[in-house]
């Protein structure tokens, strides 16, 4: 189980998120990503590894400006392709931490969308920084490119246009999602990921995830007999 003091060192969360990650179905195949930002310093998963059997010293090391200031031994490792994603979130959001989902539900959830995801009246969405049960949820959905590094222009623009979102769909991709720590990050993934499942399931039984629900107290007056 993951806690908030169970571990300390950055390395060993990032570790620990991704196996949990992986758990999930959220990092096969080497997929997903997570980075998270303490005293100055970007610590963040490489790319193309199982992230299920990542190691403390398989991390690199960036400072704010992106730089690597420190790298694994191994020198088969790269530096995520996520990077300049997580740093938009850094950059325009003051996040602690992204974490990037090959979530089943959320590629599915931006099929059925154009340009975004929107969502109301679930329980699940209160887990979100700023969103009650009775607001309106709304996520970006930007198109897919061959190369990860490509999204970043599109990302950025994303972010900055849905200042309410903690996170980004990438349409047949998976999701950003970004918090002031890892803690709120982890959170908010595991709560959007939920809703991206209920949006997909609703529209498969003919609701609309968007549309507020019409059942309401009855009406004494139309009572029939």
């Amino acid at each position: 189980m993951i806690t908030t003091t169970s571990v300390e060192d950055p390395r060993e969360i990032i570790c620990e998120l991704c196996r949990h990650f992986y758990a999930l179905g959220w990092a096969s195949g080497t997929g997903g990503g997570v980075s998270l930002r303490e005293g100055g310093r970007v610590y963040m998963a490489p790319s193309g590894v199982q992230k299920e059997r990542l190691k403390p010293e398989d991390l690199f090391v960036l400072d704010e400006s992106g730089e690597v200031i420190e790298a694994p031994a191994d020198d088969a490792l790269r530096v995520s392709a996520c990077a300049p994603l997580f740093f938009n979130a850094y950059r325009l959001r003051d996040a602690g931490a992204v974490l990037h989902s090959h979530s089943m539900n959320a590629m599915l959830a931006t099929l059925s969308s154009e340009s975004e995801l929107r969502v109301t009246h679930l329980e699940m969405m209160k887990g979100i920084e700023g969103i009650g049960y009775h607001d309106d949820l709304v996520v970006p959905i930007i198109e897919n490119t061959a190369h990860e590094r490509d999204l970043a222009d599109t990302m950025a623009a994303a972010i900055e246009a849905y200042p309410q979102s903690h996170a980004v769909l990438v349409r047949r991709h998976g999701v950003y999602v970004w918090g002031r720590d890892w803690v709120a990050a982890k959170t908010q993934a595991e709560c959007y990921d939920y809703v991206f499942e209920a949006a997909v399931r609703m529209r498969q039984l003919g609701f609309d995830p968007a549309e507020r629900p019409r059942i309401g107290p009855r009406d004494p007056s139309r009572t029939t007999h």
